[in-house]
């Protein structure tokens, strides 16, 4: 115990306190390594994030090695700030080599912008994304058919990136499907891993479109190594069929131009007290969420005599 006393007490006494200071301040390229090494701890998070940290601080450390060099005339001290620059120089040239290895063409670039990246998805999942639907756009042309109702099989998942997909059902039209929708996200959710199955819906291109295809297959094992990633599509895909619900909400009516609510299929805002009670669930079918709400797009048949 004595022994660890003396220790501390030579390590903190050894040393006589300073007792003048140096009148003159240090040379400018001191303070610029200064200053650079507090604007380069200030750097965020992410690829762009390191850059940045390591770009200052390298500069930082070069300038302390300057400093020492000229100044200082310290051996000791040049060789470890040249070092520290050494090792952010390397960490900086790694991380731009990474930055590059994650690149995307435009279109998968302007979907990463204005889809994942508000998210706060990196770079390194999205790349996991877009290697999984093997980097390919693909192109379908003006009325030809994404989708045929009772024919087409639901083995993959989709997501327009341009144009704009009409849905009918037996002819008649349901919705729009626009950019930045999924095209089968209603049948992909009335589905479990093991289950196949048939679209019940025509899905037809309204103009030239181009759209990003996930094979169901190798999407489910993707998710089964990333549940941040399956996470993620559960929640684009329950807020994709959210809005498809309240697309065809808004062309539903019940006679009189009373409006049928989809959250409360049971019930309707109906003041007149000679109209009878419609109960529009035995229209509903068991399947996709986007099937249930075609037996109540024609509501207004109900209309009061």
């Amino acid at each position: 115990m004595g022994e660890n006393a003396s220790f501390w007490e030579s390590l903190i006494y050894a040393h006589p306190t300073c007792t003048t200071w140096k009148q003159e301040a240090e040379g400018s390229i001191y303070h610029l390594a200064s200053i650079l090494f507090v604007v380069g701890f200030m750097g965020g998070s992410g690829f762009f994030g390191l850059l940045y940290v390591f770009s200052l601080l390298g500069l930082g450390f070069l300038c302390s090695s300057v400093w020492a060099w000229l100044d200082v005339c310290a051996a000791d001290i040049f060789s470890w700030n040249f070092i520290l620059f050494g090792i952010c120089f390397v960490q900086f040239i790694y991380v731009t080599y990474q930055v590059r290895s994650v690149s995307f063409d435009r279109e998968f670039q302007e979907l990463y912008s204005t889809l994942f990246q508000p998210l706060g998805i990196s770079l390194t999942v999205y790349r996991k994304i877009v290697l999984c639907c093997d980097a390919e756009v693909v192109t379908l042309e003006k009325e030809h058919c994404y989708a045929m109702q009772g024919k087409t099989p639901i083995d993959k998942l989709s997501l327009l990136v341009s144009g704009r997909i009409r849905v009918t059902v037996d002819g008649e039209f349901l919705h729009y499907i626009f950019p930045l929708q999924f095209l089968d996200s209603p049948e992909w959710d009335s589905l479990r891993p093991t289950e196949e199955g048939i679209f019940q819906v025509t899905l037809t291109a309204e103009t030239d479109c181009r759209y990003v295809a996930w094979r169901r297959k190798k999407l489910y094992l993707l998710f089964a190594k990333h549940r941040f990633i399956s996470r993620l599509f559960s929640i684009l895909i329950g807020s994709d069929i959210a809005e498809k619900l309240y697309a065809l909400n808004d062309r539903v009516h019940v006679g009189k131009g009373f409006r049928y609510d989809i959250r409360l299929p049971n019930f309707y805002h109906v003041s007149l007290p000679e109209t009878p009670p419609v109960q529009p669930s035995h229209h509903l079918q068991r399947g996709s969420p986007r099937r249930k709400l075609t037996g109540v797009t024609n509501c207004g048949s109900f209309s009061t005599q």
